[in-house]
């Protein structure tokens, strides 16, 4: 899932790839997508891009017109708008020509320079959204990379929060206060301190100090690989805290350069040198109260969940056909459906007579061996009650037996 890292490299992207491009006409939607319609249309505007923990805001900006007596087209708009995004799974954006759309382009903002480009939100999970007019979402806290100090204020500030009362790990999830912040982010963080991930956060921050400090000095991409330090005294002191990390660990996935945690399961192989917890070999992962998967390394924690299992490792390649809603691959699962239910359907239609024939012989046989058998089964008192009978009875025809008969 695209975290803040990720976010903030895509609006990196938007910026270089739009830079003195002059976009045109309306925004377009398609029509699968459930996300509101972007109510603009302009002759001529241009697209800039920033980010703000998981989320990112394109500004769509009217160009001023060089003819001052012209005027704007009816309908068209001669005020900025900002549109809000939030990635979801998989979002991303793409810059391609007008022929090479990708696949799940559920926006498009299409450039006025001829071969016509395309500004795509590529979203295959469709659980990404965009909010024409938006803001940044109110519920969430400053951002981890770029608003250090405020962030760092609005966490220790709150410690008294109940929110505070949960696990470190899951903590961390909670966007009020670690705007930014995702699964992988979390695992590398307290990874490195060597903080077990199912202890109290209050019990991780409450000790930390209300300002950084650190805050002065560069981060450094491998300063935490041995966290504490011995005194000359043979106590261990902190050479940082996990504020700081939740600060340096997301801008050296941003220094990485590429994509970071790249949705579309491209070469990333930098991405994945640089993991040291996260889907790495030989490290534990189950998971959390709310279904996440934590990965750790030695010991879970006192508020680990109790009978949590491992997940099972899923392969990351992924299969072509994930997520295609193309017509022709629409056609072809039907195709094959239709075929399985047939094939189920003959394969009912031969079984039955066999069946039947095995249930008449059986009945054929039960009742030859009842007609073979009842005769010499016959109580001794009935024959004595028919002797008598006979005896009683003037010479006459024999009667049949019907009940042996029978």
């Amino acid at each position: 899932m695209p975290e803040g890292p990720e976010l903030h490299l895509a609006s990196r992207y938007v910026n270089k790839m739009c830079e003195g491009v002059v976009f045109s006409g309306a925004v377009r939607k398609s029509e699968v997508s459930k996300n509101p319609d972007v109510p603009f249309t302009c002759d001529a505007y241009r697209i800039t891009a920033t980010s703000k923990g998981k989320e990112v805001k394109l500004t769509l900006t009217p160009m001023k017109s060089d003819e001052p007596k012209r005027r704007a087209k009816a309908g068209h708009a001669v005020q900025p708008m900002d549109i809000v995004f939030r990635f979801g799974m998989s979002g991303f954006f793409r810059f391609t020509g007008e022929d090479e759309l990708p696949k799940h382009a559920h926006l498009r903002f299409y450039s006025k320079d001829k071969p016509c480009r395309v500004l795509s939100f590529v979203d295959a999970r469709r659980f990404g959204s965009w909010h024409p007019n938006g803001t940044w979402q109110a519920g969430r806290g400053p951002c981890i990379m770029f608003e250090y100090k405020s962030f760092r204020e609005n966490v220790m500030s709150h410690l008294s929060d109940r929110a505070f009362d949960r696990p470190i790990c899951e903590v961390l999830l909670n966007q009020k206060y670690f705007n930014g912040i995702g699964n992988y982010l979390r695992a590398e963080i307290l990874f490195r301190l060597n903080i077990p991930p199912f202890v109290p956060a209050r019990a991780v921050l409450e000790s930390l100090e209300s300002e950084d400090l650190f805050g002065n000095q560069k981060p450094v991409k491998n300063e935490i690989s041995d966290t504490k330090k011995t005194t000359k005294s043979g106590s261990k002191q902190e050479t940082a805290d996990l504020l700081r990390l939740c600060h340096t660990v997301p801008l050296e996935v941003v220094n990485l350069g590429g994509k970071g945690y790249d949705p579309e399961k491209a070469d990333y192989s930098g991405f994945k040198a640089w993991l040291q917890c996260y889907y790495v070999d030989g490290m534990k992962s189950i998971r959390d109260h709310n279904g996440r998967t934590m990965w750790f390394n030695g010991e879970a924690g006192p508020l680990a969940p109790k009978d949590s299992k491992s997940p099972k490792a899923k392969k990351r390649a992924k299969k072509e056909d994930d997520h295609d809603y193309t017509d022709k691959k629409k056609a072809a699962r039907s195709r094959s459906e239709s075929t399985a239910k047939k094939k189920v359907k003959q394969e009912g239609v031969s079984k039955t007579p066999k069946k039947e024939k095995e249930a008449g012989s059986t009945r054929k046989k039960t009742e030859r061996t009842r007609e073979v058998n009842t005769p010499q089964r016959e109580p001794r008192s009935n024959a004595r009650t028919r002797k008598s009978i006979s005896a009683k009875t003037p010479a006459g025809p024999k009667r049949r037996n019907v009940r042996g008969t029978r």
